[in-house]
C-alpha cells in the first residue's frame, strides 16, 4: 500500500480548501479533491484515474444546443485576409477584428521573422525576472510615441490588461462606476475587486452624474467605460466622462480596443479623438484588432507603468511576448505612422458600406464605426440571414442572446480598409439579395 500523500502533496499551493462548496460558484482549486488509493495489483493501469462526474457538462452544452447558444467553430484555412478560405470555402471575411489589414503586412511579418531568427521562439521568462528584452521596451516606447504619453506597458492581451489593472487601482473603500454595456473583461476584472460596484445606463451622462453624486464622498471613485463598444459599434462620449470626472474628483480609465488604430488622427485612439491627452488616466488597447498581432497596451504616465508592473498580477506572472511578436507590435505601429493611407482606407469603406446597408433599408442600429450591426431582432433571423451570406461567399457570423438582449439579434459586420471596391460591392449584393429573401428588407 503506498503511503498516503501529506497535505503538501495534496495541495501543494497551499489552498485553503473549504469543507463546504462555495458560494456564488466561486471556483476554488482542489475543491473536494479526492486521492485515490490503490495497492500494486490494483485492476487499474499505472497513469489512469478515477474521474468525478462530469455528466453536468454536457448537459450544460446540451441546453445551450437546444437554445441555439452554442459556438460552432469555423475553421480559418488561410490568411486572415479580406479574401480567404473558411471551411474549404472561399470567403470574403467579413467579421474580423483586422481593420487595417495588417495582420498581412509585409514589415510586420518580416519583422516576427527576422526577431524570431535572431533572437528565438520564447523569451523564456516572466518580464519581472529574466525575460525582459530590449525589444519589448523598444515597442513600449514607440507605443508612447504613437500615442503621446510619457509611457506604456504591453501586456499578453487586453484582456489580461483588464483583468490585472483593474484590481490594483481600487480597495474596499473605494467605488467603480461602469457603463451597463463594459466589455466582459471589465466585467471580470471589477468582480476580482472588493470596492464598491455601480452601474451607469449605457452612455447616459445624467445616469453618470446621478451615481456620482451618490457616492460623493467615497474615497477613490474609478469610472470605467468602453471607447468603442464592440457589439453597436457607438463610441463612449469620453469629452463628457472626463468633465464628470473632474468635477466630482473621479480617476477615468477607458478600454479602446476596438478604438486602437481606427479613432483619433491616423488611428491614435479614443483619447486622441476627443484631444483628451493628460485627462484620462488608465488608456488601455489591443494590438490584436486593427494592429493585426496580439497583446494588450496600457498608456498613460510613467508612474502609472511603474504602478502596473509592480502591481499587476496578469503582467507580472505571465510569460512575456515571444520576441517576434514584440518586434511586430513596433512594426505595426510605425506602419500606421508612415503610411495613413490605411486608416483612411478604412473609413472610406466604412461610410461607403454603412450608407449602401440604409439604402436598402436595413437597421445598423448607432453605430459610428467600422462595427456595422445588422439588425434582425430574433434570433433564428439572424442565424438564417449568416447563412445566406455564407452561401453567397460572404463570412459575417450572428451575434444572439447571451451577448445581446434576445430581441436584438443581428449580424456584426466589421469592415477592413484591405476590403477592394469590388469587394464590397459583391458584399452589399450578397446582403440586398439575402435580406430581400429573408424578408428583412422589401423590394
Amino acid at each position: 500500500m503506498c503511503a498516503l500523500p501529506s497535505p503538501e502533496q495534496t495541495n501543494p499551493r497551499n489552498f485553503i480548501v473549504p469543507s463546504q462548496p462555495p458560494e456564488d460558484n466561486v471556483f476554488y482549486p482542489y475543491f473536494e479533491s479526492k486521492i485515490s488509493l490503490r495497492s500494486s495489483n490494483s485492476s487499474l493501469n499505472r497513469g489512469e484515474i478515477m474521474p468525478g462526474d462530469t455528466s453536468w457538462m454536457k448537459n450544460r452544452y446540451d441546453d445551450l444546443v437546444n437554445q441555439g447558444l452554442d459556438w460552432q467553430l469555423k475553421t480559418l484555412e488561410s490568411a486572415n485576409a479580406p479574401r480567404c478560405e473558411v471551411n474549404g470555402v472561399k470567403q470574403i471575411m467579413l467579421c474580423a477584428n483586422n481593420y487595417l489589414n495588417l495582420t498581412t503586412h509585409p514589415r510586420v511579418i518580416n519583422a516576427m521573422i527576422e526577431a524570431t531568427m535572431e533572437l528565438g521562439a520564447g523569451s523564456g521568462s516572466v518580464r519581472a525576472i529574466a525575460g525582459n528584452m530590449k525589444l519589448h521596451e523598444d515597442a513600449e516606447r514607440k507605443v508612447a510615441e504613437f500615442k503621446g504619453v510619457e509611457a506604456s506597458l504591453i501586456y499578453s492581451a487586453g484582456y489580461t490588461a483588464n483583468v490585472g489593472l483593474i484590481p490594483t487601482l481600487v480597495e474596499k473603500e473605494d467605488v467603480i462606476i461602469s457603463d451597463e454595456l463594459n466589455h466582459g473583461s471589465i466585467i471580470d476584472g471589477v468582480r476580482l475587486t472588493k470596492a464598491s460596484r455601480a452601474v451607469y445606463p449605457h452612455n447616459d451622462m445624467n445616469g453618470l452624474e446621478k451615481v456620482l453624486k451618490e457616492y460623493n464622498g467615497t474615497r477613490r471613485k474609478l469610472i470605467i467605460t468602453d471607447g468603442v463598444f464592440s457589439m453597436d459599434g457607438d463610441i463612449a462620449p469620453l469629452d463628457e466622462i472626463t468633465k464628470l470626472a473632474e468635477e466630482y474628483d473621479a480617476m477615468v480609465y477607458v478600454d479602446d480596443c476596438h478604438g486602437e488604430g481606427v479613432l483619433g488622427e491616423g488611428g491614435r485612439g479614443i483619447v486622441d479623438h476627443f484631444k483628451l491627452q493628460g485627462k484620462v488616466d488608465f488608456e488601455v488597447g489591443s494590438f490584436s484588432k486593427a494592429l493585426g498581432v496580439q497583446g494588450g497596451i496600457l498608456a498613460g504616465s510613467d508612474s502609472t507603468r511603474t504602478h502596473a508592473l509592480n502591481h499587476s498580477r496578469s503582467w507580472l506572472l505571465s510569460g512575456s511576448q515571444p520576441p517576434g511578436v514584440a518586434a511586430a507590435q513596433k512594426a505595426a505601429i510605425e506602419v500606421l505612422i508612415d503610411e495613413p493611407e490605411h486608416h483612411a482606407n478604412l473609413w472610406e469603406n466604412t461610410k461607403k458600406f454603412r450608407n449602401e446597408l440604409n439604402s436598402l433599408g436595413f437597421d445598423t442600429g448607432v453605430s459610428e464605426t467600422p462595427i456595422i450591426p445588422v439588425m434582425c431582432g430574433e434570433s433564428h433571423i439572424a442565424k438564417s440571414l449568416s447563412k445566406e451570406l455564407a452561401n453567397r461567399g460572404v463570412m459575417a457570423l450572428p451575434i444572439v442572446f447571451p451577448m445581446v438582449a434576445r430581441d436584438k439579434a443581428r449580424i456584426r459586420c466589421m469592415i477592413s480598409a484591405g476590403l477592394t471596391k469590388d469587394d464590397l460591392d459583391e458584399v452589399i449584393l450578397a446582403f440586398a439579395d439575402s435580406g430581400r429573401s429573408l424578408g428583412l428588407i422589401k423590394g
